[in-house]
């Protein structure tokens, strides 16, 4: 039925598989350092204190294995180096394989320290994408079952063997399966949100960056009209004066050239202040202006948009006129327009407490399920939205951006339905659609009086 409005930017639909190789190997190779001295650690005590028979050589070799494994990575790699993928991949199962082996020689799953086996695979799930974390999370299971069948006994001196009913050593693989399985899971789920989040707030920055340079260039554009109108006209008056007096016609031709250069300049810079008409007032305009310039890109695309204030409202605020809040309203009306039937209304109520500003139209509404997420970044399209909107993308991330930006300047947003989506259309009113209200505290948004700049000045050439 309806989702968010997605921003409108090229913008990879999975932000997540970017972040493939954000791990360092000075990070994984830190890791093998603490595995092995807890592993050396163990097999010390375990001989010492407990007196149990361990094969030293091959449990030495297995451990050697992964400190070689080390010193290759720091002589041959610098290390600030991010690995990719599959180097990541490689490493990890490197890690599982080498962990496997020393369990197998060391009483396979009687042994306790045979949870540590969980560590590679949720390192994986955090730091890898899915495909890898899967292949991880199936080597990490192949192994410990291979570990839980073929592995030699714990053996005291006095040869006592070590063991666990064979009902705990089922239920101790058990558990570790289920916990590979949980933790992958749910790593790979906390990841990928923290991921998505990441990424839809530097779409956040991009965007308000964006929006903060065309203000600016409005700025230069009424600084350049302002500063340029005195010295056109001076050349246009010299130069008008210069073909009254001149006699040959080769001079006075060059001197009417002048002039109508000069007329040029000033028919482009009219334009140029039609094109921003608020320059004079760019940090602060009426409320109701900063509305429509907001909507001012959806105006001519087949839907109309209606704007409306209480009636016998008294003068409206001025407000500041921010450049995030310009965009996240335009990101509003927007998502209104996209999915609106015929007409979009944005409505201001101002309060001596608080300043309200609704967005609605008739269009089908949001779903239950996408009402439940919204403000979400990266939202997948469903089935019914590519009916509706063949061409509409449904990330979510428009919204997102909008919904931060508007609480950056303390809004309270309130997002519902005018009707039932599920109602009859024609037991819906003519407000049936998504609704979505803004609410700030009414010093957070309007201007001081000192700071109004009045009305903007016409200037003649």
């Amino acid at each position: 039925m309806r989702s968010e409005a997605p921003l409108r930017m090229t913008h990879d639909p999975q932000p997540r598989e970017m972040h493939s190789e954000w791990v360092r190997m000075r990070t994984l190779i830190l890791l093998r350092w603490a595995a092995i001295t807890g592993q050396l650690a163990a097999i010390i005590v375990a001989v010492t204190r407990y007196d149990i028979m361990l094969d030293l050589p091959l449990c030495l070799a297995v451990v050697g294995a992964a400190i070689a494994a080390n010193l290759v990575s720091i002589f041959l790699f610098p290390e600030n180096r991010r690995l990719t993928e599959n180097e990541a991949a490689a490493t990890l199962c490197f890690d599982i394989t080498q962990l496997a082996l020393l369990l197998a020689l060391t009483g396979g799953l009687n042994n306790p320290f045979a949870v540590l086996i969980l560590a590679p695979a949720t390192i994986a799930a955090t730091a890898l994408r899915t495909n890898a974390t899967i292949y991880l999370v199936a080597a990490t299971i192949v192994m410990i079952t291979a570990v839980a069948i073929f592995h030699l006994p714990l053996v005291t001196l006095g040869g006592e063997e070590i063991s666990v009913p064979a009902d705990f050593e089922f239920g101790f693989w058990l558990a570790i399966v289920i916990g590979v399985v949980f933790m992958g899971l749910y790593a790979r789920r906390i990841a990928s949100e923290i991921h998505s989040m990441g990424d839809a707030l530097l779409a956040t920055q991009m965007a308000l960056s964006r929006e903060q340079k065309l203000t600016d260039l409005g700025g230069v554009v009424a600084a350049a009209a302002h500063e340029l109108g005195t010295p056109l006209a001076t050349i246009k008056l010299v130069s008008a004066e210069l073909a009254d007096e001149l006699t040959d016609p080769v001079h006075r031709e060059d001197a009417l050239l002048i002039r109508a250069q000069a007329d040029r300049c000033r028919d482009i810079l009219q334009s140029m202040g039609r094109a921003g008409k608020d320059d004079l007032h760019l940090r602060t305009a009426p409320l109701m202006a900063v509305l429509r310039e907001a909507a001012e890109p959806h105006l001519d695309r087949g839907r109309e948009i209606v704007f409306a204030t209480a009636p016998g409202a008294e003068r409206q605020p001025t407000i500041h006129r921010l450049p995030e809040l310009i965009h996240a309203l335009r990101n509003l009306i927007q998502n209104a327009v996209d999915f609106a039937q015929t007409t979009v209304w944005v409505d201001a109520r101002w309060s001596a407490t608080d300043i309200r500003v609704t967005i609605s139209d008739d269009g089908p509404g949001y779903t239950p399920a996408v009402l439940s997420r919204i403000g979400d970044p990266f939202i997948g399209k469903r089935p019914d939205e590519r009916e509706i909107r063949p061409q509409y993308q449904g990330m979510g991330l428009g919204l997102f951006i909008a919904k931060t930006l508007l609480e950056r300047t303390g809004a309270r947003l309130i997002f519902g339905n005018g009707a039932d989506p599920f109602l009859a259309a024609g037991e819906r009113g003519e407000r049936s659609g998504a609704q979505v209200t803004l609410i700030w505290p009414r010093e957070a948004l309007v201007a001081p009086e000192s700071t109004a700049l009045g009305e903007n000045q016409r200037f003649e050439i």
